[in-house]
Formats: C-alpha cells, structure tokens, sequence
C-alpha cells in the first residue's frame, strides 16, 4: 500500500519548472530518499509533499486522500528541516512537546510520549538544557523527537544532517534508520549525499532538472543505472564512462584491474592512498580513468600500466542521449526510471 502517491506534478517559478511533470510512490513503512544535485527539484518535491507549496498541475495523495489543496496541519505529518528550528528560550523538554502544547494534549499524555521519545533519541538526560547547551548532533535530536512525538504516519525530512560533521552524519543516519524502521513510519528524505541515499533507503528517486532521473533501488541504481548521468552520480569514485563511438562504456573504478599483458594502455597522473585502499587516476587516450586498488597501490604518477576488465561488468551508453543500451539478456524494464 502506498502511503504517499504524487501523479503528475508540477510546480513552476515563471518561466523555470522546479517539479516537471514527477509521478512516484512511497510504500508505507517504506524510507524512499529524494537525491540530486542542488537545483533539482527535491526540496520543492518535498514541500508540494508537505503542502507548504501547491502544485500547477498534478495531485498529492497520502494515506489514500487526495490532500493536494489541505494545509500542512490538515495533512497530519511530521517534518524536520535543515535548520534545526529550536526555541532557544525554551528547554529540550518543552521544545519536543510544543507541538502537542499548541493541539491541546493534556499534560498527562503530553508526559507520557515525551518519555518513552526521549528514550527512544537519547535526551533523557538533557530535557532541562537549553538549545545553546547542546552539540549539533542533540540538537538534532530534538528535532527528531519532536517529528516523532507527533505520531504522525508520515515523516518528512529536508536535508536533516547537512549541518553536522562527517562523523555525526554517520552516527545519525543510522540512528534515523534505525529509528524509522522501529516505528514503522513512512519517511521521505532530501539528501545530495548519494552515500546517505544508498545507506538508508528502501528506495531512491535520483532527480535532474525537476524530472526524474531514475526510481529504484538502491541496488538498481548502482548496478543497472538507467542513464549516464545516474552512472556518474552514484558511485564513489563515480563510474568511468569512456567514448567508444556512439556510445559510451562505462566502468566502475572497483571493476578495473592492472594486468601484466592484454590490456589497454594507460598513464597514471596521481595517486590517492586512502588506507584501505587506493584510488589510481589514469588516461586512456586522452580521456580520464579512476581504479581502485585494495590498500597501497604500488603504482607512481608517470608510470604507464595496462588496464582491464571484463565485459560482463561494462555498461553501454548512448552518447547523444545518455541513455542506457540493453545488452543482449537484459531485462530492459528494470532500468527505466519510473
């Protein structure tokens, strides 16, 4: 069952379209991630969601109502932005239960879920503080709590730890996963990060230019990416695509060897040790080349190497639109967006 549905949407700023004609599904219970560049389309796809902007065209259901024209209020969902949005006068407590303040809950009830909320983000020894006392990473959980404490089936979040550093991103991504999946509740993320798309998602709607790129899973999209740009986006280092006429192979940097004879002939022009591995940049006739290697490549700037892989794991395509080409045996539906 789809908890959330948009069928034809589409929102303009004059002359530009933020939102493109989109169509896509949420599963109830489901985490599908909204990822892109900046300008894509993603924030404004999740406000049309929230109904903090209305659509030119199209409809928003959720929950099987059409909410297309309701207020956010009227929608009943929970959402947390980019900015943390505390009120710095007001302590962690009183921030997490303001919402169910403002609807009348009584103080009983209002107790009750501000205990088992702040067990369940970790703030149970915080709730006196004030915004100004805390790290990033709780006020972050202060605004998790008070989406949770809502009840609300529908969670939505824009960008949620883009003010935290690397470390704390890991640790809350999996906390919001974890989270999500024990609650049951049906959340759509904003992210750029391919990484916090690919390590939380069920499913992953990749946008471009307010249309969507591609819709599947995480799996789908690295192994079976629809188009080149989604070759490129997904991937760390994104996916080598070198011209070959009309069309373009690409190649994982993962899925490339340096062999001893029958290879193509590369020149290394840098090396990145990264510990555990390696990331070898190349040139194959003029055109750039990335391969991973497992731990200190032995390799130097200047070297000349020979490069292989096996066909079973290139990608084909098309150089004038970007498409992908079906090889013979593959399942062509599996790779259109959708």
């Amino acid at each position: 069952m789809s908890a959330i549905r948009l069928e034809h949407v589409t929102k303009s700023w004059g002359a530009a379209r933020a939102v493109d004609d989109v169509s896509l599904t949420a599963d109830e219970g489901a985490l599908l991630v909204l990822l892109g560049p900046s300008g894509c389309g993603k924030s404004t796809t999740l406000r049309l969601i929230a109904g903090l902007e209305q659509p030119d065209q199209g409809t928003v259901t959720i929950g099987g109502a059409d909410v297309t024209h309701m207020t956010p209020a009227q929608r009943r969902i929970a959402m947390v932005f980019q900015s943390y949005a505390l009120f710095p006068h007001l302590s962690v407590a009183e921030n997490i239960v303001f919402g169910l303040r403002v609807r009348r809950v009584s103080r009983g009830e209002r107790d009750a879920r501000l205990k088992r909320v702040a067990e369940l983000v970790g703030l149970g020894q915080l709730l006196d503080r004030k915004p100004s006392q805390l790290s990033g990473g709780q006020r972050q959980r202060v605004a998790l709590g008070r989406a949770i404490i809502a009840e609300a089936k529908v969670c939505l979040m824009d960008e949620p730890l883009s003010n935290l550093d690397a470390k704390l991103r890991h640790e809350m991504r999996t906390e919001i996963r974890a989270l999500q999946q024990r609650l049951g509740m049906t959340m759509v993320y904003v992210t750029h990060d391919q990484t916090e798309a690919m390590t939380m998602a069920d499913r992953v709607v990749l946008m471009r230019d307010g249309r969507v790129e591609q819709n599947g899973t995480p799996e789908q999209l690295y192994n079976r990416p629809a188009t080149a740009f989604t070759a490129r986006f997904i991937g760390t280092p994104p996916m080598n695509l070198i011209a070959e006429g009309e069309c373009q192979v690409g190649i994982r940097p993962e899925d490339i060897r340096v062999v001893s004879h029958d290879g193509r002939i590369a020149r290394v022009n840098a090396v990145e040790h990264l510990g555990a591995d390696s990331i070898v940049l190349c040139e194959i006739a003029g055109q750039p080349v990335a391969v991973r290697q497992s731990g200190f490549s032995k390799v130097a700037p200047g070297d000349t190497i020979l490069l292989a892989w096996d066909d079973v794991r290139a990608h084909q395509f098309d150089r004038a639109s970007g498409r992908r080409l079906e090889a013979a045996g593959e399942n062509a539906a599996s790779a259109v967006p959708g």
